[in-house]
Parts: C-alpha cells; structure tokens; sequence
C-alpha cells in the first residue's frame, strides 16, 4: 500500500473516531504497529494532528488523536490528489480490460475458424 493511501486512511479513521489507540488503530486499517507509529510521529510533526492526553481508565492515559485546521486543509489535499491517481488507475485499467476482451475476442475467433476447416 502506498504512503498516500495509508495516510488518507488513517486521516479518514482519526477523524471519524479521535480517541482510537493505536492497537486499535492497527487493527481496524490493517497496518503494523510500527507503521501507524510512524505515521501520527510523521503527521504530528507536520501539524496536521495533534495530540491531547485524557485518562482513558484508571489505570491507563490515553491520547485523541485531533485533526488540526492545518491537517483537515492537507487531508482536503490528500484525498484530491488520492482521488485522481485512483480515478487514473481506474482509467487504465478499463483500457487494459478492452484490449484484452479484444484479445480473448480474436483468439476465439481464430480458434473457431481453425474448427471449421
């Protein structure tokens, strides 16, 4: 899965759900511990979350993971660039999709020709 991917998921998810430990961030997106690790150190620095400390349970602290104006501005950008490299994938493949159907179309043909005689 590619950076810009992982990213607008994981911006999508914070947003939707800001108290999410990062356990459960993992399980619900399917990425490593390391990777989401990595991804909030990465996304914090660039001010596009921030962090706020709230006792979770008794016994545990725990973070909401905030998008910050700053952040819903670049999650905006994010998911426009995320879009048309999505939109342009989908482009390719349906011509990837016609050519082989035209393949598949003449093979038969020659098939069923090479049949007759």
């Amino acid at each position: 899965m590619k950076y810009l991917e992982e990213t607008v998921k994981l911006l999508n998810h914070i947003q939707d759900n800001p108290d999410s430990t990062q356990r459960e961030l993992v399980k619900k997106l399917d990425f490593s511990l390391g990777k989401v690790n990595y991804l909030i150190k990465t996304l914090t620095k660039r001010g596009t979350i921030k962090l706020e400390r709230f006792k979770k349970s008794s016994k545990k602290a725990g973070y909401l993971y905030l998008l910050t104006p700053k952040g819903i501005q670049q999650k905006t950008e994010i998911t426009r660039i995320f879009l048309k490299q999505k939109l342009n994938e989908y482009d390719r493949l349906q011509e990837e999709i016609q050519i082989l159907s035209i393949e598949l179309d003449n093979a038969g043909e020659k098939r069923n020709n090479n049949k007759i005689c």
